[in-house]
């Protein structure tokens, strides 16, 4: 038996509070995109005057966040189309598809650059100067970072209240990577600006370029950090990754609570877009059961479900002959 979403339930593939938080992503995603651009100038023009490769590194850094940005905020209008017949689960996994590539130019773009330029500075010793001009950049930059991180913080904090968990937790297990990516770039810049700021004043102190050489490299290291925990995160999505245990044992709850359910041998959950889901399951129902009370019962568990998380998009039900009491609990992501 399969179970399909009433069209004038979901015409666009997407619950009603969904659009809502797809708007505040997209929010995040241009502000953060508009700080980094500004940002970015400022950074190259104090690092070309200077000659500081921190500051090198961290206009690269902030470029290549610019970049990231505009793949994200690709990610989030393409991975937003409505199913159509080409592709009936809809578009939500060509997210992930940007979100990787976005991860992949941090990776080359911003900590390649980094390392090298620090590396260089180190062997070479480049000599540098205009410090002043260096921290009023670096001030003004962590102002216009902190103001995009508290808005990515703040998204984070509501859907994790939402969610009923913690926000480290929610970052590990949401499916919306470009908050995700938002929260981490933000955050690995304000940690490098302060490192860009050490090793210029260490620099200055000592007289030595090996801090501002030091500084850069380690700037590059934390982009490699950011760009494989996010890489990492949009292949397990690619692939097809389930839902947190949590929310996998309470639809296998909602559905045994169903009275002419008498077990859930399989169930099965795939994340296929930021705000969708997919539940498949292999159901028991009683044998004694006619076939209205079993119709009914999967259009009762249609509702329970979507009632519970708007974000269950499609609901497949298989009846099966089992063993009563058998249930599929435990199952999905738990970590």
């Amino acid at each position: 038996m399969t179970i399909a979403p009433e069209p004038e339930t979901a015409p666009t593939g997407l619950p009603d509070t969904e659009p809502r938080g797809e708007s505040e992503s997209v929010g995040t995603v241009v502000l953060a995109g508009l700080a980094n651009l500004v940002i970015a100038v400022a950074k190259l023009v104090a690092g070309l005057f200077s000659g500081s490769a921190a500051m090198l590194s961290e206009a690269a850094h902030s470029f290549a966040d610019t970049v990231t940005e505009i793949f994200l905020y690709v990610a989030l209008r393409r991975g937003g189309k409505p199913a159509d017949e080409e592709h009936p689960f809809g578009y939500g996994k060509e997210s992930y598809v940007w979100a990787f590539i976005a991860a992949l130019f941090t990776f080359v773009g911003g900590a390649g650059f980094s390392i090298y330029h620090g590396v260089r500075t180190i062997v070479e010793g480049e000599s540098g100067g205009a410090y002043l001009a260096s921290y009023i950049v670096l001030a003004v930059s962590f102002v216009a970072e902190g103001s995009s991180f508290l808005k990515a913080r703040r998204q984070v904090r509501d859907e994790s209240r939402r969610w009923r968990t913690t926000p480290s937790r929610f970052l590990r297990l949401t499916a919306d990577t470009t908050v995700k990516a938002v929260y981490f770039e933000d955050s690995a810049a304000l940690i490098g600006l302060v490192v860009a700021a050490a090793g210029l004043g260490l620099t200055q102190l000592t007289g030595s370029e090996l801090w501002d050489g030091l500084a850069s490299v380690v700037i590059g290291l934390l982009l490699l950090v950011v760009a494989f925990v996010l890489a990492r995160s949009n292949v397990s999505l690619l692939v097809g990754r389930a839902v947190p245990r949590r929310v996998h044992n309470q639809i296998a709850a909602d559905l045994r609570s169903i009275p002419v359910v008498t077990g859930i041998p399989t169930l099965l959950t795939m994340q296929i877009g930021p705000g969708d889901i997919l539940v498949a399951a292999k159901v028991d129902f009683d044998d004694d059961a006619p076939g209205k009370d079993i119709e009914a019962a999967s259009d009762e568990a249609e509702r329970r479900l979507r009632e519970r998380f708007p974000e269950i998009r499609y609901v497949f039900l298989d009846p099966t002959r089992g063993q009563p009491g058998r249930d599929h609990i435990d199952g999905g992501l738990d970590r």
